[in-house]
Protein backbone atom coordinates (compact mmCIF):
# COMPACT_ATOMS: atom_id res chain seq x y z
CA UNK A 1 0.00 0.00 0.00
CA UNK A 2 1.42 3.46 -0.92
CA UNK A 3 0.46 6.12 1.39
CA UNK A 4 0.84 9.67 -0.32
CA UNK A 5 0.58 13.33 1.16
CA UNK A 6 0.99 16.29 -0.13
CA UNK A 7 2.15 19.27 2.03
CA UNK A 8 4.90 18.42 5.51
CA UNK A 9 3.00 21.03 7.87
CA UNK A 10 0.93 19.88 11.23
CA UNK A 11 -1.63 17.65 9.30
CA UNK A 12 0.49 16.10 6.89
CA UNK A 13 3.15 14.99 9.27
CA UNK A 14 1.12 14.07 11.72
CA UNK A 15 -0.69 11.48 9.42
CA UNK A 16 2.70 10.30 8.21
CA UNK A 17 3.61 9.17 11.64
CA UNK A 18 0.15 7.50 12.57
CA UNK A 19 0.65 5.81 8.99
CA UNK A 20 4.02 4.29 9.96
CA UNK A 21 2.21 3.35 14.05
CA UNK A 22 -0.49 1.46 12.34
CA UNK A 23 1.78 -0.05 9.00
CA UNK A 24 4.99 -1.13 9.47
CA UNK A 25 5.06 -1.87 6.00
CA UNK A 26 3.57 0.67 3.88
CA UNK A 27 5.25 2.80 1.76
CA UNK A 28 4.82 6.55 2.95
CA UNK A 29 5.67 9.84 0.25
CA UNK A 30 5.88 13.04 1.47
CA UNK A 31 5.78 15.64 -1.34
CA UNK A 32 6.77 19.06 0.13
CA UNK A 33 7.32 22.51 -1.88
CA UNK A 34 9.59 23.50 0.56
CA UNK A 35 13.43 23.15 1.36
CA UNK A 36 12.98 22.70 5.09
CA UNK A 37 9.46 21.42 7.12
CA UNK A 38 8.90 24.62 9.33
CA UNK A 39 6.04 25.57 11.54
CA UNK A 40 4.43 28.87 10.26
CA UNK A 41 3.69 29.63 13.59
CA UNK A 42 7.73 30.34 14.29
CA UNK A 43 8.21 32.43 11.24
CA UNK A 44 8.43 35.68 12.89
CA UNK A 45 11.16 34.40 14.97
CA UNK A 46 12.98 33.60 12.17
CA UNK A 47 12.70 36.83 10.63
CA UNK A 48 13.46 38.39 13.65
CA UNK A 49 16.66 36.53 13.72
CA UNK A 50 16.29 34.16 16.73
CA UNK A 51 16.03 31.40 14.57
CA UNK A 52 17.65 29.50 11.41
CA UNK A 53 15.60 27.80 9.09
CA UNK A 54 16.46 24.30 10.97
CA UNK A 55 15.49 25.74 14.05
CA UNK A 56 12.14 25.94 12.63
CA UNK A 57 11.40 21.73 11.95
CA UNK A 58 9.03 21.00 14.38
CA UNK A 59 10.02 17.01 14.17
CA UNK A 60 13.14 14.80 14.86
CA UNK A 61 15.78 15.29 12.61
CA UNK A 62 15.96 11.90 11.44
CA UNK A 63 12.08 11.83 11.39
CA UNK A 64 12.32 10.59 7.65
CA UNK A 65 14.70 7.82 8.21
CA UNK A 66 13.80 6.53 11.38
CA UNK A 67 10.26 6.14 9.56
CA UNK A 68 11.32 5.06 6.39
CA UNK A 69 9.52 8.01 4.99
CA UNK A 70 10.20 9.55 1.10
CA UNK A 71 10.60 12.49 0.62
CA UNK A 72 10.48 14.98 -1.94
CA UNK A 73 10.86 18.33 -1.32
CA UNK A 74 11.37 21.53 -3.12
CA UNK A 75 8.51 20.38 -5.49
CA UNK A 76 5.26 20.94 -6.07
CA UNK A 77 2.13 18.96 -6.93
CA UNK A 78 0.70 20.53 -9.62
CA UNK A 79 -2.15 17.97 -10.81
CA UNK A 80 -3.61 15.50 -9.16
CA UNK A 81 -5.50 12.31 -11.95
CA UNK A 82 -7.74 9.94 -9.31
CA UNK A 83 -8.61 8.27 -13.05
CA UNK A 84 -5.04 6.94 -12.66
CA UNK A 85 -4.30 7.53 -9.06
CA UNK A 86 -1.12 9.71 -9.83
CA UNK A 87 -0.29 13.04 -9.10
CA UNK A 88 1.94 15.50 -12.10
CA UNK A 89 4.67 17.31 -9.78
CA UNK A 90 6.47 20.65 -10.93
CA UNK A 91 9.73 18.69 -12.08
CA UNK A 92 7.84 16.35 -14.24
CA UNK A 93 8.16 14.04 -11.78
CA UNK A 94 4.90 11.20 -11.83
CA UNK A 95 3.55 10.01 -8.37
CA UNK A 96 1.63 6.98 -8.07
CA UNK A 97 -0.69 6.57 -4.79
CA UNK A 98 -2.66 3.78 -3.46
CA UNK A 99 -4.18 5.97 -0.87
CA UNK A 100 -3.90 10.17 -0.96
CA UNK A 101 -3.79 13.23 2.13
CA UNK A 102 -4.29 16.37 0.43
CA UNK A 103 -2.54 19.07 3.39
CA UNK A 104 -1.28 21.53 1.46
CA UNK A 105 -2.37 24.08 3.79
CA UNK A 106 -3.22 27.59 3.01
CA UNK A 107 -0.99 30.79 1.27
CA UNK A 108 -1.58 34.12 1.86
CA UNK A 109 -4.60 35.87 0.51
CA UNK A 110 -2.34 39.18 -2.51
CA UNK A 111 -5.62 41.31 -3.14
CA UNK A 112 -5.48 43.25 -6.56
CA UNK A 113 -4.01 46.42 -5.55
CA UNK A 114 -1.80 48.21 -7.40
CA UNK A 115 1.96 45.94 -8.07
CA UNK A 116 1.32 43.91 -5.17
CA UNK A 117 0.79 40.65 -6.98
CA UNK A 118 3.73 41.00 -9.54
CA UNK A 119 6.62 43.24 -7.39
CA UNK A 120 9.45 41.82 -6.36
CA UNK A 121 9.17 43.12 -3.09
CA UNK A 122 5.95 42.07 -2.09
CA UNK A 123 5.45 39.63 0.51
CA UNK A 124 2.98 37.24 1.76
CA UNK A 125 3.95 36.30 5.07
CA UNK A 126 2.53 32.29 5.08
CA UNK A 127 5.34 30.33 3.80
CA UNK A 128 9.20 29.99 4.88
CA UNK A 129 10.27 31.11 1.27
CA UNK A 130 8.23 34.02 2.33
CA UNK A 131 10.00 35.28 5.02
CA UNK A 132 13.34 33.93 2.71
CA UNK A 133 12.24 36.70 0.82
CA UNK A 134 11.57 39.82 3.09
CA UNK A 135 15.18 38.62 4.91
CA UNK A 136 16.43 40.52 2.24
CA UNK A 137 15.06 43.68 2.49
CA UNK A 138 15.87 43.59 6.56
CA UNK A 139 18.35 46.18 7.23
CA UNK A 140 18.59 49.35 10.12
CA UNK A 141 16.33 52.18 9.74
CA UNK A 142 14.90 50.68 6.53
CA UNK A 143 11.02 51.12 5.60
CA UNK A 144 8.60 48.27 5.83
CA UNK A 145 4.75 48.58 5.30
CA UNK A 146 2.78 45.75 6.70
CA UNK A 147 -0.90 46.18 5.07
CA UNK A 148 -2.82 44.12 7.62
CA UNK A 149 -2.72 44.29 11.65
CA UNK A 150 -4.46 40.60 12.61
CA UNK A 151 -2.34 38.49 14.38
CA UNK A 152 0.24 37.46 11.15
CA UNK A 153 0.50 41.01 10.78
CA UNK A 154 1.53 42.07 13.96
CA UNK A 155 4.07 39.01 14.23
CA UNK A 156 5.97 40.94 11.31
CA UNK A 157 5.72 43.78 12.70
CA UNK A 158 7.43 43.22 15.92
CA UNK A 159 10.14 40.94 14.34
CA UNK A 160 11.00 43.89 12.34
CA UNK A 161 10.95 46.17 14.94
CA UNK A 162 13.05 43.62 16.53
CA UNK A 163 15.71 44.34 13.52
CA UNK A 164 15.64 48.06 13.65
CA UNK A 165 13.39 48.30 10.62
CA UNK A 166 11.05 51.49 10.40
CA UNK A 167 7.80 49.98 10.41
CA UNK A 168 4.03 51.07 9.14
CA UNK A 169 1.07 49.29 9.83
CA UNK A 170 -1.82 50.21 8.07
CA UNK A 171 -5.51 49.00 8.97
CA UNK A 172 -8.90 49.49 7.34
CA UNK A 173 -10.63 49.02 10.82
CA UNK A 174 -10.48 51.47 13.58
CA UNK A 175 -8.26 49.40 16.41
CA UNK A 176 -5.31 46.60 15.33
CA UNK A 177 -6.34 43.02 16.03
CA UNK A 178 -9.74 43.13 15.16
CA UNK A 179 -10.86 40.16 14.57
CA UNK A 180 -8.49 38.55 17.77
CA UNK A 181 -9.77 40.63 20.80
CA UNK A 182 -11.68 44.09 21.28
CA UNK A 183 -10.98 47.03 21.74
CA UNK A 184 -9.59 47.63 25.55
CA UNK A 185 -7.18 43.96 24.67
CA UNK A 186 -5.93 45.61 21.68
CA UNK A 187 -4.90 48.83 22.67
CA UNK A 188 -3.03 47.62 25.22
CA UNK A 189 -0.31 46.19 22.38
CA UNK A 190 -0.91 49.49 20.36
CA UNK A 191 0.31 51.37 23.41
CA UNK A 192 3.35 49.33 23.09
CA UNK A 193 4.07 49.11 19.64
CA UNK A 194 4.04 52.74 19.32
CA UNK A 195 6.42 52.97 22.36
CA UNK A 196 9.07 50.69 20.40
CA UNK A 197 8.91 52.87 17.33
CA UNK A 198 6.07 51.20 15.35
CA UNK A 199 3.63 53.77 13.49
CA UNK A 200 -0.09 52.87 12.87
CA UNK A 201 -2.42 53.77 10.42
CA UNK A 202 -5.79 53.18 10.86
CA UNK A 203 -9.31 53.74 8.81
CA UNK A 204 -7.50 53.32 5.60
CA UNK A 205 -7.16 50.63 2.85
CA UNK A 206 -4.04 50.63 0.41
CA UNK A 207 -5.20 51.44 -2.81
CA UNK A 208 -2.10 51.87 -5.68
CA UNK A 209 1.35 51.24 -6.08
CA UNK A 210 4.41 53.25 -7.07
CA UNK A 211 6.71 51.14 -9.47
CA UNK A 212 10.21 51.72 -10.06
CA UNK A 213 11.82 50.02 -13.00
CA UNK A 214 13.93 47.54 -10.74
CA UNK A 215 10.09 46.20 -10.10
CA UNK A 216 9.75 47.32 -6.43
CA UNK A 217 7.05 49.36 -4.64
CA UNK A 218 8.65 52.28 -3.92
CA UNK A 219 5.64 53.88 -2.68
CA UNK A 220 2.13 52.77 -0.99
CA UNK A 221 -0.45 55.20 -2.11
CA UNK A 222 -3.66 54.89 0.87
CA UNK A 223 -7.16 55.51 -0.05
CA UNK A 224 -6.86 58.91 0.96
CA UNK A 225 -3.69 59.76 -1.10
CA UNK A 226 -1.66 59.34 1.87
CA UNK A 227 1.98 58.05 -0.01
CA UNK A 228 4.24 55.59 2.31
CA UNK A 229 7.88 55.41 1.42
CA UNK A 230 9.15 51.61 1.59
CA UNK A 231 11.87 49.09 1.09
CA UNK A 232 9.66 46.02 1.20
CA UNK A 233 5.87 45.77 1.77
CA UNK A 234 4.22 42.22 3.31
CA UNK A 235 0.46 42.29 2.63
CA UNK A 236 -1.24 40.27 5.86
CA UNK A 237 -4.89 40.12 4.15
CA UNK A 238 -5.82 36.44 5.05
CA UNK A 239 -5.55 33.32 3.46
CA UNK A 240 -7.06 30.95 0.84
CA UNK A 241 -6.59 27.69 1.60
CA UNK A 242 -4.09 26.40 -1.37
CA UNK A 243 -6.03 24.58 -4.06
CA UNK A 244 -4.00 24.41 -7.00
CA UNK A 245 -2.97 21.04 -7.31
CA UNK A 246 -7.00 19.80 -7.30
CA UNK A 247 -7.73 21.68 -10.62
CA UNK A 248 -9.77 19.79 -13.00
CA UNK A 249 -9.34 16.77 -10.69
CA UNK A 250 -13.00 16.33 -9.52
CA UNK A 251 -12.39 17.12 -6.31
CA UNK A 252 -14.93 18.80 -4.85
CA UNK A 253 -14.34 22.37 -3.47
CA UNK A 254 -15.62 25.72 -3.22
CA UNK A 255 -13.14 28.31 -0.93
CA UNK A 256 -11.74 24.81 0.64
CA UNK A 257 -12.06 21.11 -0.27
CA UNK A 258 -15.31 19.20 0.94
CA UNK A 259 -15.22 16.76 3.53
CA UNK A 260 -17.12 14.48 5.29
CA UNK A 261 -16.94 13.67 9.00
CA UNK A 262 -13.97 10.81 8.38
CA UNK A 263 -12.02 13.66 6.19
CA UNK A 264 -12.74 12.08 2.77
CA UNK A 265 -13.28 13.89 -0.03
CA UNK A 266 -16.11 12.82 -2.71
CA UNK A 267 -13.35 11.08 -4.40
CA UNK A 268 -12.42 7.40 -3.22
CA UNK A 269 -9.35 7.32 -1.75
CA UNK A 270 -8.16 10.57 -1.26
CA UNK A 271 -8.62 12.66 1.83
CA UNK A 272 -7.87 16.19 3.12
CA UNK A 273 -6.77 17.66 6.31
CA UNK A 274 -5.68 21.04 8.02
CA UNK A 275 -6.34 24.75 6.33
CA UNK A 276 -6.87 23.22 2.82
CA UNK A 277 -9.84 21.66 4.22
CA UNK A 278 -11.73 24.78 6.07
CA UNK A 279 -12.02 23.29 9.02
CA UNK A 280 -9.84 25.13 12.34
CA UNK A 281 -6.95 26.00 11.41
CA UNK A 282 -5.14 25.87 14.64
CA UNK A 283 -1.94 23.24 15.19
CA UNK A 284 -3.69 20.99 17.40
CA UNK A 285 -6.67 20.80 15.65
CA UNK A 286 -5.21 20.40 12.37
CA UNK A 287 -2.78 17.38 13.79
CA UNK A 288 -5.82 15.78 14.76
CA UNK A 289 -7.79 16.27 11.70
CA UNK A 290 -4.43 14.61 10.06
CA UNK A 291 -4.46 11.69 12.39
CA UNK A 292 -7.98 10.99 11.79
CA UNK A 293 -7.52 10.95 8.09
CA UNK A 294 -4.21 8.61 8.81
CA UNK A 295 -6.43 6.19 10.35
CA UNK A 296 -9.04 6.66 7.72
CA UNK A 297 -6.69 5.35 4.90
CA UNK A 298 -5.25 2.32 7.18
CA UNK A 299 -8.71 0.81 7.02
CA UNK A 300 -10.58 2.51 10.07
CA UNK A 301 -13.91 4.54 10.14
CA UNK A 302 -12.57 7.39 12.81
CA UNK A 303 -14.65 10.61 13.07
CA UNK A 304 -13.22 13.82 13.64
CA UNK A 305 -15.35 15.99 16.50
CA UNK A 306 -13.40 18.21 17.94
CA UNK A 307 -14.42 21.37 16.20
CA UNK A 308 -13.40 23.22 19.53
CA UNK A 309 -10.72 26.08 18.18
CA UNK A 310 -8.67 27.95 20.74
CA UNK A 311 -8.80 31.24 18.75
CA UNK A 312 -5.68 32.65 19.55
CA UNK A 313 -2.22 33.56 21.98
CA UNK A 314 0.51 36.39 21.34
CA UNK A 315 3.00 37.67 23.34
CA UNK A 316 4.28 40.86 22.37
CA UNK A 317 6.39 42.78 24.56
CA UNK A 318 6.31 40.19 27.79
CA UNK A 319 1.83 40.58 27.54
CA UNK A 320 0.61 37.46 27.13
CA UNK A 321 -3.10 37.08 25.57
CA UNK A 322 -4.90 34.03 24.95
CA UNK A 323 -8.32 34.38 23.64
CA UNK A 324 -10.87 30.91 24.02
CA UNK A 325 -13.78 30.24 22.19
CA UNK A 326 -15.68 32.34 19.06
CA UNK A 327 -15.32 35.78 20.79
CA UNK A 328 -18.15 37.84 19.08
CA UNK A 329 -20.95 39.14 20.80
CA UNK A 330 -24.43 38.55 19.61
CA UNK A 331 -27.92 40.06 21.21
CA UNK A 332 -28.67 38.37 23.95
CA UNK A 333 -24.97 37.41 25.31
CA UNK A 334 -23.86 38.81 29.00
CA UNK A 335 -20.56 40.32 28.71
CA UNK A 336 -18.36 40.45 31.77
CA UNK A 337 -15.25 42.43 31.98
CA UNK A 338 -12.45 41.98 34.70
CA UNK A 339 -9.43 44.47 34.38
CA UNK A 340 -6.41 46.57 36.39
CA UNK A 341 -3.44 47.91 36.11
CA UNK A 342 -1.91 44.48 35.19
CA UNK A 343 -4.36 42.50 33.49
CA UNK A 344 -7.73 42.65 31.02
CA UNK A 345 -10.36 39.87 31.11
CA UNK A 346 -13.54 39.45 29.37
CA UNK A 347 -16.11 36.55 29.57
CA UNK A 348 -19.03 36.31 27.22
CA UNK A 349 -21.70 33.69 28.01
CA UNK A 350 -24.48 33.12 25.97
CA UNK A 351 -27.67 30.52 26.95
CA UNK A 352 -26.26 30.13 30.38
CA UNK A 353 -22.91 28.73 28.46
CA UNK A 354 -19.26 30.70 28.50
CA UNK A 355 -19.05 31.12 24.80
CA UNK A 356 -15.81 32.73 25.11
CA UNK A 357 -13.31 34.36 27.28
CA UNK A 358 -9.96 36.59 26.57
CA UNK A 359 -7.23 36.86 28.99
CA UNK A 360 -5.00 39.47 28.78
CA UNK A 361 -1.93 39.22 31.24
CA UNK A 362 -2.98 36.89 33.65
CA UNK A 363 -3.86 33.10 32.77
CA UNK A 364 -5.54 31.72 35.90
CA UNK A 365 -8.25 28.97 35.26
CA UNK A 366 -7.28 28.91 31.62
CA UNK A 367 -7.40 25.07 32.01
CA UNK A 368 -11.05 25.45 33.55
CA UNK A 369 -12.23 27.93 30.67
CA UNK A 370 -11.21 25.91 28.21
CA UNK A 371 -13.16 22.65 29.74
CA UNK A 372 -16.27 25.14 30.30
CA UNK A 373 -16.31 26.28 26.49
CA UNK A 374 -15.25 23.29 24.78
CA UNK A 375 -17.94 20.86 26.51
CA UNK A 376 -20.68 23.55 26.32
CA UNK A 377 -21.27 23.08 30.14
CA UNK A 378 -24.24 24.80 31.61
CA UNK A 379 -23.26 27.08 34.30
CA UNK A 380 -26.36 27.19 36.89
CA UNK A 381 -25.43 29.37 39.63
CA UNK A 382 -23.78 32.86 40.02
CA UNK A 383 -20.16 33.11 40.59
CA UNK A 384 -17.26 34.70 39.42
CA UNK A 385 -16.45 33.59 36.33
CA UNK A 386 -13.17 34.70 36.83
CA UNK A 387 -12.19 32.74 39.83
CA UNK A 388 -13.47 29.34 38.41
CA UNK A 389 -11.05 26.42 39.20
CA UNK A 390 -11.70 22.98 38.14
CA UNK A 391 -11.99 22.45 41.77
CA UNK A 392 -15.90 24.10 41.46
CA UNK A 393 -17.20 21.41 39.19
CA UNK A 394 -19.26 18.72 40.60
CA UNK A 395 -20.45 16.70 37.21
CA UNK A 396 -23.84 14.92 36.80
CA UNK A 397 -25.32 14.17 33.59
CA UNK A 398 -28.67 15.94 32.65
CA UNK A 399 -30.93 15.14 29.19
CA UNK A 400 -27.63 13.16 28.19
CA UNK A 401 -25.25 16.23 28.52
CA UNK A 402 -22.36 16.72 31.24
CA UNK A 403 -23.79 19.56 33.69
CA UNK A 404 -21.33 21.68 36.33
CA UNK A 405 -22.31 23.47 38.73
CA UNK A 406 -20.31 27.06 39.50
Amino acid sequence: MRHVIIGAGASGMTAAKKIRELDNEAEIVVICKDEYVHSRCMLHKYLGGERTENMLNFIPQDFFEKNKITWIKETEAKAIVPDRKNIWLSDNQIVCYDKLLIATGADSFMPPVGDFRKADNVFGFRNLSDAQGIADYIRPQGKAVIVGSGLVGMDAAYALIQRKMNVIVVEMADRILPLQLDEAAGQEYKTRFEAAGCKFILGRKASETILDNQNKVRQLILDDETALDCDVIIVAAGVRPALTCITESGIQAEKSIEVNEYMETNIRDIYAAGDVAGMSGIWPNAMKQGEVAASNMCGGRIIYEDTYAMKNTMNFFGLVTLSLGRGQIQEGDEVIVCEDSKMYKRAIIRNNRLDSILLQGNMDYAGAYQYLIKNKIILKKKKDIFKTSFADYYGIKEDGQYQFTL
